[in-house]
């Protein structure tokens, strides 16, 4: 009786998420885990020439590739002359992938001397391929890999539905927000964590510098997002963390002051994968984002949102003792180039004295070298200030009586007038249109004028349709204002009789300030559309008071 060569196996078993056969997530392994042991076991036992050594599981990994950690780990085992024997279930559990599949069957096992054995497929390398292999298992492959790709693209599918009807599918939510305990496609706010976010960007209209505010937090004791989670039993990892306990960093606080999920808009799908067998992830454009507006509550207003980043475009300098951006930082500018004004200190008989100059001149030799103290300038916009208050509060008593009048179904009475009037225009304009049509076939136009004719007509009643389309946007506009219009000169009214700048104030209320050469100060306020709107709106109120009259 000759030797019969022992083979010592590796039993291989994978399950995949996608596969749907996964059990109670409590237990170690799913059950067709189990079951795939099992009928490999049974296969053997009455097998004398093979030996199982080893038995390597992947639980909840891809067929797609081949970087799994069982399977390295029994790549590893043949390398050493441990296996030379693997078992599987089926063609599918060994790898879903038709290239990289046929290249270990094909050329790295032989390669290696590792005998083969898929049991459904009624494959075993050590008996020698027939014909039938050779066109059957290619195939099998393929039809596995097919599979793998009709799934992932169906899971595309189903999440970017997902995405589009305004439902959370991330591992994890942002800083701030938590899941919902019943519905995990649901994010809430997280009271204690939300705080942190609100105090944040106040700290930052105030004029703190986002290092400045890390160094606050940490000081405070505040876990940092990182470590948050972590204590809250979150199984969270940050691939940038260095040290063994994360803090607050300038990047950390940038990121938040940068997020606009933070005024409830569900920003989802900036980055994807090539495709299903490739998992290297591509950020996407921007345009082809999922932006859901209103998704769920927000942490702060759009307009703060807005306020702050119009002050991170600005130069914030921050002063020496960097806890603070010096006063009119990023709003000073020059009236006659536009540049930046720079701050600048200087010392007279042991006197300081700080002053704004324009950086074109300093740096570049350009435009003049005018200036101004700083607390000249102060001075100057803490006058015009309350003197702008003044006039807004003015305004705010006409605003009361103006909401006693019927101004908004006057307003919307001579939109829809005007929508009638646009109607006929595009119904005009569409008879004209037949009507060269008709001229053309009565030779009364040439081709050429036919055509041009119909391309003006057209042109003139797409643009009466969208006007028209405007008209309805302003007036669903008018509709939904409810009274909430003018709130934004409460920002004003609060700070009434002001004596002394503060940096909030100086962002919260100006946009810019406009220094000329000639001393002249031009302060522009925020909120300078609204400003006009009213005047419109009392200029229009004083044109029509007959017509308001009749209405009411």
């Amino acid at each position: 009786m000759s030797n019969i060569k022992i083979y010592k196996a590796a039993i291989y078993v994978r399950l995949s998420k996608e596969d749907g056969d996964v059990s109670d997530a409590s237990k170690a392994e799913s059950n067709s885990i189990s079951n795939q042991k099992e009928l490999i076991k049974d296969f053997l036992k009455d097998k004398q020439d093979i030996v199982i050594v080893s038995e390597r599981v992947d639980d909840g990994y891809s067929g797609v590739n081949f970087e799994r950690p069982a399977f390295q780990l029994m790549l590893e085992d043949i390398k050493q002359g441990k296996v030379d024997c693997v078992v599987v279930k089926d063609l599918s559990r060994f790898g879903r992938n038709y290239i990289e599949s046929g290249r270990y069957i094909e050329k790295i096992f032989p390669m290696l001397g590792v005998r083969f054995i898929a049991i459904n497929d009624n494959y075993d390398s050590l008996t020698g391929k027939s014909q039938t292999d050779e066109i059957v298992i290619p195939f099998k492959n393929l039809i596995n890999d097919a599979y793998c790709r009709d799934i992932s693209i169906k899971i595309r599918s189903h999440l970017d539905v997902k995405r589009r009807k305004g439902e959370f599918i991330g591992s994890f939510t942002i800083y701030g927000y938590a899941k919902d305990e019943h519905d995990h496609n649901k994010i809430v706010i997280d009271e204690y964590a939300a705080g942190v976010v609100r105090d944040i960007y106040q700290w930052k209209i105030s004029g703190m510098s986002q290092q400045r505010i890390a160094d606050k937090l940490n000081d405070m004791g505040v876990l940092s997002p990182a470590e948050y989670k972590k204590s809250c039993g979150i199984k969270y990892s940050a691939n940038l963390q260095t040290k063994k306990q994360a803090i607050w960093s300038a990047v950390a606080i940038t990121r938040i002051l940068t997020n606009e999920s933070y005024t409830g808009t569900l920003i989802q799908g900036k980055v994807t994968t090539p495709n299903y067998k490739v998992k290297k992830t591509v950020i996407k454009d921007e345009e082809d984002w999922v932006v859901i507006p209103n998704a769920f509550e927000a942490i702060i207003t759009k307009e703060q949102f807005d306020m702050v980043q119009e002050i991170l475009k600005k130069d914030t300098r921050v002063a020496p003792d960097k806890k603070s951006v010096y006063l009119f930082s990023g709003i000073a500018v020059c009236g006659d180039c536009g540049r930046q004004m720079s701050r600048k200190v200087s010392t007279v008989s042991g006197k300081k004295y700080v002053y704004y100059m324009c950086s074109a001149n300093k740096k570049e030799g350009v435009c003049s070298s005018h200036r101004i103290r700083e607390d000249e300038l102060e001075k100057a916009v803490v006058t015009y200030l309350n003197s702008y208050i003044d006039e807004l509060e003015n305004i705010q008593h006409f605003l009361e009586f103006i909401d006693k009048l019927p101004y908004q179904e006057v307003n919307v009475k001579r939109l829809n007038m005007r929508i009638v009037q646009l109607e006929e225009d595009a119904q005009k304009y569409e008879k004209l249109k037949v009507s060269v049509y008709e001229d053309l076939k009565d030779e009364l136009i040439s081709k050429e004028e036919y055509i041009s004719m119909k391309q003006e007509f057209e042109k003139r009643r797409r643009a009466a349709l969208d006007s028209i389309a405007q008209i309805k946007i302003e007036i669903e506009t008018l509709a939904s204002r409810n009274g909430k219009h003018h709130e934004w000169i409460e920002s004003f009214l609060a700070n009434k009789g002001i004596e002394k700048l503060e940096r909030n104030v100086v962002v919260e209320l100006i946009d810019y300030i406009k220094i000329y050469e000639d001393k002249r100060i031009e302060i522009v306020f925020r909120y300078a559309d609204n400003y006009k709107e009213i005047l419109n709106q009392i200029r229009y109120i004083q044109d029509n008071k007959n017509e308001m009259q009749e209405v009411s």
